[in-house]
């Protein structure tokens, strides 16, 4: 293997970076979303609290958000009748906003309302019937799906349910749990610290060493390539990776990211894409999309919006990666 490829984020003065006071670092940890969670933090006075500013913002995300919870705003939605209309919090409307907003610039590559195809092929809460699903329920699935059968008035925080309409922030809201997390420290004074909730990362200041929070991309064992190793501070990065989880039926893999094009799982050549943003939110969404959308259109996607992304290819057992400019521009700094 290659020696490691380093990267920096263009948009940090070094000048302007905060290290702690105290040179003790702080380990904690938990579990929400339906993952584990960490966090590293520069000397903070009093870290349990700490672990309940993050514990709580990551618990109320999930009360908004998860398909897994029955009583959640979201699950609500998804089970209210046809025609009716029904008030956001104003974390469950900017995550809508966000992810509409995507759909539309992507065409559909990044779609918040598919939790029917993604139910139907086993992703969801309900044990699915059969996999890979009966061609007729798939189009049936897919027939009340879709962003554009959504009604949202942004400004008055309201979405209507047309009937039948599932969301699914699985694409999202991971990122979004980051961000509040990331600012419930920031509001008590935190300056220094990296969080990670399942693989997405966010990073303020510095390590009491004085260094940024080295981050490892993961790739696969068998992926004979260079470690690519981000100096994060400032900044998220959020990971979209095929060839972690998946379900087996008859032999076959099916990857968890769906084509909302197509119904279909992922078959493409796109195992992983990892992206960096000041929002996590953002990183998470543009990480799923530039999946969807493969080399070429992710790459361009990724160019578009100005961020740095790190794609993971594979064609015929051989791995390589592609990096937008901006990422490239990083790792040359």
């Amino acid at each position: 293997m290659s020696e490691s490829l380093l990267l920096l984020p263009l948009e940090v003065d070094p000048a302007r970076l905060v290290r702690p006071a105290a040179p003790d670092l702080f380990a904690l940890s938990g579990a929400a979303m339906g993952t584990a969670w960490s966090l590293q933090i520069g000397g903070p006075a009093d870290p349990h609290a700490a672990l309940t500013l993050v514990q709580g913002a990551l618990d109320e995300v999930v009360g908004e958000m998860s398909q897994w919870e029955p009583g959640s705003e979201l699950s609500r939605f998804n089970r209210a009748e046809p025609g009716s209309w029904h008030k956001l919090s104003p974390g469950f409307a900017h995550v809508l906003r966000v992810g509409l907003a995507l759909a539309a610039k992507t065409d559909g590559a990044f779609d918040p309302a598919l939790g029917a195809v993604v139910d139907l092929w086993g992703f969801g809460p309900p044990v699915a019937d059969r996999i890979p699903p009966a061609p007729e329920a798939l189009a049936e699935a897919r027939e009340r799906s879709g962003w554009r059968r959504l009604e949202f008035d942004a400004e008055g925080r309201r979405a209507r349910q047309p009937g039948g309409l599932q969301l699914d922030f699985s694409g999202i809201a991971k990122g979004h749990g980051v961000d509040r997390a990331v600012r419930a420290l920031e509001r008590a004074g935190h300056s220094c610290f990296l969080l990670e909730v399942g693989g997405e990362l966010a990073a303020r200041g510095l390590r009491p060493d004085g260094y940024p929070w080295w981050v490892d991309i993961e790739t696969p064992p068998e992926a004979d390539l260079a470690e690519i190793r981000i100096g994060l501070t400032g900044m998220a990065a959020a990971t979209s990776g095929d060839y972690r989880r998946f379900v087996e039926a008859e032999g076959t893999r099916f990857a968890h990211t769906l084509d909302p094009r197509s119904g279909a799982p992922l078959a493409g050549a796109v195992p992983s894409v990892t992206v960096l943003h000041p929002e996590c939110m953002i990183a998470d969404a543009l990480a799923t999309a530039i999946t969807v959308l493969g080399p070429d259109r992710g790459i361009a996607l990724a160019e578009e919006a100005q961020v740095a992304a790190i794609l993971l290819l594979e064609d015929r057992g051989g791995w390589s990666r592609r990096l937008s400019s901006r990422a490239q521009a990083m790792a040359e700094a």
